[in-house]
């Protein structure tokens, strides 16, 4: 085996991140930015363009990471960026009622049936934590099932075996959480119905919500049964369990209709970030209107926030699913998508390091691993010890994928077939530096 790779940030992006740690604690805004798991020191990212970035020491990348996902034209879409400076003319922020507002909530209302009404927030997070205290306003109830390796943003009551960023650093669970928050969250294994069955009926009548996302993307990228989706329906109709279906990730990324439309499952909630805000931070829970007339100032279920539908990010998210109104989009995604996993596995089987993936419109994960990975408990036991030397190898052949291994990777409408075949011939390179060839 030859020695790992040499780390990569020039003298700018070092300097820079030796300036962020005298006045951001550990330099980063956002944990899984220090590239800790990948034992380097950050990039400094100063522009992107269509499918590419460029750091503060002009090395240019194509990026599979996309801001994590929103950006599902690519960086700096002229649409978007048009749409944004119209509006921006005219102010950036009212604290009350716009038209962008309405306009986005009825696009996303025509694309997934399930949205009777819905309420815009600033983040995932947040869209997390209002469909939480919704769904327990409207039961009468405190505890919530979630999923092993499901990540629903730093809600407090929801980092539990929350996957991603706690993942990689090691911390199932994070400090300064009270005891009592985490009390009410109750952890099922994904694909693992009689897990659910066993919580349900050992806390009959206690459960006001069942939260999961369709399509894990944070424990690395899980391929969902149907007979398991299905079975939670019909667990949470029987039980008079709020289904609520976290499609931060997915949400207009892996179909216009979502994950939901994909495996045919109707949730009573739904959560949204990430695509619906076209770059700018953005957040939205919505679902039946007998659960969302609860939310204030139609019911007592008080949530509120300044910048909620500001309009800045009302029109880039309109903008961008109005792109996504054409349906060939996530066609072409997908083919994308499947070229670079159905390349990453051959050649990883080719090196003596078997792949397996999974893809999903303009979503695709991997995993080093020979067995397939269904669940929380198989992907801590994939080999991740390669992927420090292999993100460091794709990094120095200008190919940016997250710096976790237990992320997704997305593709955009910018991505080429040049992007795809620089990618796969890096990835070829890679393997056979690994294996020592």
């Amino acid at each position: 085996m030859k020695p790992p790779f040499p780390h990569l940030p020039g003298n700018i992006s070092a300097a820079l991140y030796a300036r962020a740690r005298k006045s951001i604690v550990g330099g980063v805004n956002s944990p899984v930015r220090a590239f800790k798991s990948v034992g380097m020191e950050p990039l400094f990212i100063k522009k992107g363009e269509g499918s590419a970035i460029q750091d503060a020491d002009g090395n240019c990348y194509v990026d599979y990471v996309g801001s994590w996902g929103p950006l599902i034209l690519g960086h700096a879409n002229p649409i978007v960026l048009e749409a944004v400076q119209r509006v921006i003319r005219d102010g950036t922020s009212f604290g009350a009622p716009t038209e962008y507002e309405v306009r986005l909530a009825e696009k996303m209302k025509e694309a997934c049936p399930a949205l009777d009404l819905l309420r815009f927030v600033n983040s995932g997070n947040e869209a997390t934590q209002g469909a939480l205290r919704v769904a327990r306003g409207f039961t009468g109830r405190d505890r919530v099932i979630k999923f092993a390796g499901c990540y629903h943003g730093s809600v407090d009551s929801l980092l539990v075996k929350a996957g991603s960023g706690a993942t990689t650093l090691g911390v199932a669970d994070s400090a300064g959480v009270p005891k009592a928050f985490v009390e009410t969250t109750l952890i099922a294994e994904f694909n693992d119905l009689q897990s659910v069955i066993d919580l349900v009926e050992g806390y009959a009548g206690e459960i006001a919500a069942l939260i999961l996302e369709i399509i894990p993307g944070n424990m690395g990228v899980i391929q969902p049964d149907v007979s398991f989706l299905r079975g939670l329906r019909e667990i949470c109709d029987r039980e008079g369990i709020v289904l609520i279906c976290d499609e931060v990730m997915t949400g207009f990324r892996v179909a216009r209709g979502g994950a939901q439309s994909l495996f045919g499952l109707t949730p009573d909630l739904s959560t949204f970030g990430k695509v619906i805000g076209g770059g700018f931070p953005v957040g939205a829970y919505g679902g039946k209107a007998e659960i969302m007339e609860q939310v204030a100032p139609e019911g007592p279920v008080y949530q509120a926030g300044t910048l909620s539908g500001n309009p800045v990010a009302m029109a880039a998210g309109l903008a961008t699913l109005e792109v996504l109104e054409n349906e060939t989009v996530y066609s072409q995604l997908s083919e994308k998508s499947s070229f670079l996993a159905d390349g990453f596995k051959t050649l990883g089987e080719k090196a003596g390091h078997p792949i397996q993936s999974a893809v999903f419109g303009g979503m695709f994960g991997f995993f080093f691993s020979e067995t397939p990975v269904r669940n929380y408990t198989e992907a801590l036991a994939t080999d991740t010890d390669i992927y420090p030397r292999f993100f460091q190898g794709m990094l120095q052949r200008g190919i940016y994928l997250a710096p976790s291994p237990y992320e997704a990777a997305f593709t955009s409408t910018a991505h080429t077939q040049k992007d795809l075949d620089t990618t796969v011939s890096a990835f070829g390179d890679v393997m056979e530096q690994l294996s020592g060839g």
